[in-house]
């Protein structure tokens, strides 16, 4: 595991994306191409303006989405694939992107992709309330599969209201898609960019609690390669000013 602690959001955002950058050059140089998993969400904004301002090769990169709401269009303000559509895959020229629906016919399909070979980095946020993708507390740390619908509490559905993607916590829907905890344990680097005050209680818990399913984020903390990015005020818990 390894820290990284910036000045504020856009520091941290521009360190990651370099970093990320690296990975992904780096596992092009050695066998021609790159498999990644991205997250979404207000905190990664700053890293993909950064992202794309760095020299990769993108028609040789193949990305797969982390999660998606259940039952969601397209064309909602919330929905993590139009997200990624235009912030990111529509600005540049990927070999392949493949983007969850909320279904489970599209779930299947991605899967069958996403096993096909080895991901060589996965960008994994951590929400307010601890989790990793959508594996909200009590996170199923069990599962094989590749991606699994679980049902969404109401910490995370809050942070969604926060974040302005939904009018009140009943309009946030009740599952979603998501990549499980096993799997995102198989990504061959993780990188984490959570910037953000808001974010100081699950960094805090994800740092000094044991590995547990009720903070889901601990579980990153066993993987061979992860490098987690804070500014100060998500790092402010664990390494006070």
């Amino acid at each position: 595991m390894k820290i990284v602690v910036s000045e504020n959001a856009n520091a941290l955002g521009s360190a990651a994306a370099e970093h990320i950058a690296q990975v992904i050059n780096e596992a092009i140089e050695a066998k021609g191409n790159a498999r990644i998993v991205l997250s979404t969400g207000a905190s990664q904004l700053q890293m993909f303006e950064a992202l794309l301002e760095l020299g990769v090769e993108w028609d040789k990169v193949e990305m797969f989405h982390l999660d998606e709401y259940v039952g969601i269009e397209e064309t909602h303000i919330a929905s993590f694939r139009k997200y990624l559509k235009e912030r990111f895959a529509s600005k540049i020229n990927l070999k392949n992107a493949y983007f969850l629906d909320g279904s489970e016919e599209n779930m299947k399909a991605v899967t069958e992709k996403l096993l096909e070979n080895e991901i060589d980095l996965g960008v994994i946020g951590i929400g307010e309330n601890g989790h990793i993708a959508f594996n909200d507390p009590p996170a199923d740390f069990v599962t094989k599969e590749a991606y699994h619908i679980v049902a969404l509490d109401d910490a995370c559905k809050r942070q969604q209201v926060r974040e302005g993607w939904f009018p009140t916590v009943e309009d946030v829907p009740k599952h979603a898609v998501s990549m499980t905890c096993y799997r995102i344990l198989q990504c061959k680097k993780i990188i984490s960019v959570v910037p953000h005050e808001v974010k100081a209680e699950a960094v805090y818990k994800t740092l000094t609690e044991k590995v547990n399913n009720n903070t889901p984020a601990t579980l990153l903390k066993t993987h061979a390669d992860w490098t987690l990015y804070l500014d100060k005020n998500s790092a402010s818990k664990v390494f006070p000013v």
